[in-house]
């Protein structure tokens, strides 16, 4: 949403990638700002898409994972998540297929829920939520190699310590789960106006 008076984008002049990897592309823009200054060296990293969901059980428990976390050396409250890396795969597909994959949950009502970004800086993907209404357990977890994950499902009226006592440190993660929490509380859907359902 642009607003009158807000600055432009930069105008890249060069881009040169400097690793290449899955999980590890770097890239260094040349860029010029809007007053004519001239950036150098500008540092992106390029990821895939990211999704996660807020799966709501029947019985209203929302259903959070566990698991270790390298980057930070702890285990700790997650929401199903991975990415949007399968050509033809819509966002709502690639998180149904994820749900299915890291805790056996699917069906339910599902609609797009909010988006948000890591480090809008530095990062060029944006990880998107959906709100998973009425899943229920269809089969066993089908985890990946790399993959050691436990199901922890909770109610929403534990959600807020968790969150408060830092059982959960993804923010990607908490910010949807506070957005649907005030959801709840407010009485509206999640964009403080009744949602609408997409699937």
């Amino acid at each position: 949403m642009s607003r009158a008076g807000d600055p432009t984008a930069w105008t890249t002049l060069s881009t040169e990638y400097l690793h290449r990897e899955p999980w590890l592309t770097l890239r260094r823009d040349r860029v010029r700002l809007q007053s004519g200054r001239i950036i150098e060296d500008y540092y992106v990293q390029e990821f895939p898409p990211w999704v996660n969901v807020i799966a709501v059980r029947k019985d209203g428990k929302i259903v959070l994972i566990r698991q270790y976390r390298h980057g930070i050396g702890g285990v700790f409250y997650e929401l199903p998540a991975g990415v949007h890396d399968r050509e033809g795969e819509s966002l709502m597909e690639a998180a149904q297929r994820e749900l299915r994959e890291e805790t056996g949950y699917g069906g339910g009502r599902w609609r797009r829920m909010m988006e948000l970004s890591a480090n809008p800086a530095l990062q060029d993907n944006r990880s998107t939520t959906f709100l998973a209404e009425g899943v229920e357990l269809l089969g066993s977890q089908e985890l990946d190699a790399t993959e050691e994950i436990t199901l922890a499902p909770i109610s929403p009226d534990e959600l807020l310590g968790l969150i408060d006592s830092g059982g959960m440190v993804q923010a990607l993660h908490a910010a949807p789960l506070l957005r649907y929490l005030i959801g709840r509380k407010n009485g509206t859907g999640t964009n403080g106006r009744p949602g609408q359902e997409e699937q």
